[in-house]
């Protein structure tokens, strides 16, 4: 019979969350439960074994950030929050919203801006963006609540413009574990971009 692993050991949990840190921060493994997935296989361990928890992967992926790549980090998240406000200043008729890793601080070397628009079809989104000329790749969301997914490759950063209905606004977002969304206006951003600046130089 086959001995199941305990599941229960707090020291596993970190090594597991740590080395999904690491591969967040330089791999450029943009997925959580991916980065967590891998870690187990680079550490050995069963595929039984017990994740950590995202906000425990987060904390072990700023702690990483702060301790090797403190003022890359910092240059990195005024790029994409600025990238992002300008994104946003574009888009304002269609109530974007700033979100995930670029918000919250915790970008790695190779996140996506991820912003939130509200729009009665995502084709007048669409049309927009081909009457600024800009160039999109259209995908199919994870959620069922979004209706499509617009990226846009920059060169040095690439937006995700997720489309939400309209009345998908007034809904609370959660993260895989359970956790509130965050998201932020335009306002909000430029707020943070000043205090990121201060970071950054």
């Amino acid at each position: 019979m086959t001995r199941r692993h305990d599941n229960s050991n707090p020291d596993q949990r970190l090594l597991i969350a740590s080395a999904a840190a690491r591969l967040l921060a330089e791999d450029g493994i943009g997925d959580y439960t991916l980065a967590k997935r891998k870690a187990l296989r680079l550490l050995g361990l069963p595929d039984n074994t017990q994740l950590p928890e995202n906000s425990e992967v987060e904390a072990e992926l700023r702690t990483f950030q702060r301790l090797f790549q403190d003022d890359e980090q910092s240059a990195r998240i005024f790029h994409l929050r600025q990238k992002a406000s300008e994104i946003m200043a574009l888009t304002e008729r269609f109530t974007p919203y700033l979100t995930g890793s670029v918000l919250d601080g915790s970008a790695g070397r190779y996140a996506e801006i991820d912003i939130q628009l509200y729009a009665d079809s995502a084709k007048d989104v669409e049309i927009f963006l081909l009457n600024q000329n800009i160039d999109y790749q259209h995908s199919v969301p994870r959620t069922d609540r979004a209706e499509a997914v617009l990226t846009i490759d920059f060169g040095d950063a690439i937006a995700n413009l997720v489309v939400y209905p309209p009345h998908e606004e007034r809904v609370t977002s959660r993260t895989s574990d359970g956790r509130v969304r965050r998201r932020a206006r335009l306002d909000a951003v430029r707020q943070l971009l000043l205090t990121t600046r201060a970071d950054a130089e």
